[in-house]
């Protein structure tokens, strides 16, 4: 994806609501599944990284990438959003 669409998703991002949390347990199988759903209905997810969560932000933001096959668009404090190519 380039810079420019990137640039553009995160414009969007900022109106959307989080529709996912991610506590202490971290990137769980479940998890994933409802961001892949969530990516296949809506093609952008904003994701909240809650302070119980023992793994680092962005380590955290990547598995959730990897794991729904999704690419990573912004990681701001405890917000993550991922889009859907």
């Amino acid at each position: 994806m380039d810079k420019k669409r990137i640039m553009h998703l995160r414009g969007v991002a900022q109106g959307l609501e989080v529709t996912v949390h991610v506590g202490k347990d971290g990137v769980t199988e479940k998890v994933a599944e409802e961001v892949v759903r969530q990516l296949k209905k809506h093609r952008l997810v904003k994701i909240r990284l809650l302070p119980s969560l023992e793994q680092d932000k962005r380590d955290a933001a990547q598995a959730l990438a990897a794991a729904s096959e999704a690419v990573l668009v912004e990681v701001r404090g405890r917000t993550v959003v991922l889009a859907k190519e």
